[in-house]
């Protein structure tokens, strides 16, 4: 679960970051009203979305040479005029592709004196089963170009959890940042608390881009993005409530009451399957067939006639469907639940598109019995290469 960049500064604000003073506004009025309690004299607006790049973004609506989504400014002016400018309209970075999100709010920011500028994150390292440091001198930038063009200025380490956060663990980003005296100081507490931050709040990542040093000596969160293990959500219900479902594809938040495993993709043939290697492995083979799969879903290995109901309508709910492959390997997933599921949405939404079943292991021939006599319009397939191959073809014939 991702969270804002206003939300993220005040999580870690609890633990003694050392962040710039901010107000959250929603309307322009209120981004007027934050700026007076601010005092400036320069402010900082930031769009809040839950992608990266907002700087060099730009806004559909306005003008190509239009400012982007973090805009420095020095009048209350021009605080409330980039909130109007900015606030419903639809954002374009790097990370949001074309469509863009729209800014629903802001972040009215003290301004603040920079003069270095560095990148710190935190992340699981999944070799290790460790948290990890990952800094670098190169803050600022996109840290996959600092990684492709100049990897030695990338530092990266992990913690044991056996001792947990340590003055080395500290002294390392300071070294990293060639940082000393009462900077070096200043990194090693801000280390402590960063990692207490991610431990105790079940983080996944927490990047600040950039960690600075304003003019005055001081270390400062300028940016940070945090995303959380989903997971561990229901431990930290004051996490659960920060959740901005507008940010969400709606097909997402659906899938997620269900406990379904989704993940909406850019292509035209729908994907259920039970089994995260499995539905890979079939999103795979849709490609090497030449089309493009609309989504990853895995229903699970215990899902019920009512979850694989819910499955089916998020497919069939994807304007851009063009085709569905149901594709189960039944284990514990027993085939006649899928084919039940497969029947009860069918008749209750309808199928418009064409739909390629291909079941194997449990219960198969009561799955396979139950569709055959459904009176659906459904091609069967024998196994994952005839499904894919006749899935690409139908929907080709179809178009």
């Amino acid at each position: 679960m991702n969270i804002h960049e206003y939300q993220a500064k005040a999580i870690l604000k609890e633990y003694g970051a050392p962040v710039s003073r901010g107000i959250p506004a929603f309307t322009p009025d209120e981004a007027e009203k934050a700026a007076h309690e601010l005092g400036g004299p320069v402010w900082v607006v930031k769009s809040q979305i839950h992608a990266g790049g907002r700087g060099k973004g730009k806004f559909k609506e306005l003008p190509a040479d239009a400012k982007g989504g973090v805009r420095v400014v020095k009048s209350v002016q021009d605080v409330k005029a980039s909130a109007q400018e900015m606030l419903g309209n639809t954002l374009v970075t790097i990370q949001t592709g074309e469509a863009g999100k729209q800014v629903n709010r802001l972040y009215i920011e003290e301004g603040a004196a920079i003069d270095k500028e560095f990148y710190l994150s935190m992340l699981i390292d999944r070799v290790t089963s460790r948290v990890a440091f990952v800094v670098s001198t190169e803050g600022g930038m996109d840290i996959e170009d600092v990684a492709h063009s100049t990897p030695e200025k990338i530092v990266t380490f992990s913690v044991d959890p056996a001792t947990g956060i340590q003055p080395l663990h500290g002294r390392k980003v300071a070294k990293a940042l060639n940082l000393s005296g009462d900077l070096a100081k200043q990194a090693e507490a801000l280390v402590k608390q960063l990692y207490a931050a991610f431990t105790d709040k079940d983080m996944a990542m927490l990047e600040i881009n950039p960690l600075v040093v304003t003019n005055d000596g001081k270390l400062k969160v300028l940016d940070a993005k945090v995303s959380f293990d989903s997971n561990a959500i229901y431990r930290h219900p004051e996490v659960a409530a920060l959740r901005d479902e507008t940010e969400e594809d709606a097909k997402e938040i659906e899938a997620s009451k269900y406990d379904l495993s989704y993940i909406a993709l850019d292509g035209s043939i729908g994907c259920m399957v039970n089994g995260a290697g499995l539905a890979m492995a079939t999103m795979d083979i849709i490609k090497l067939y030449g089309a493009e799969p609309a989504n990853f879903l895995d229903v699970g290995g215990g899902a019920t006639k009512e979850r694989v109901t819910a499955a089916f309508k998020i497919i069939t709910a994807d304007p851009a469907v063009k085709g569905i492959l149901v594709n189960i390997f039944g284990g514990i997933m027993r085939c006649d639940v899928i084919a039940d599921g497969v029947i009860a949405a069918v008749k209750e939404v309808g199928l418009k598109v064409p739909l390629v079943v291909r079941l194997e292991g449990t219960n198969v021939e009561a799955g396979k019995k139950l569709i055959s006599e459904s009176g659906l319009n459904v091609i069967a397939a024998d196994d994952l290469d005839d499904a894919a191959q006749k899935i690409v073809k139908a929907v080709k014939e179809a178009a």
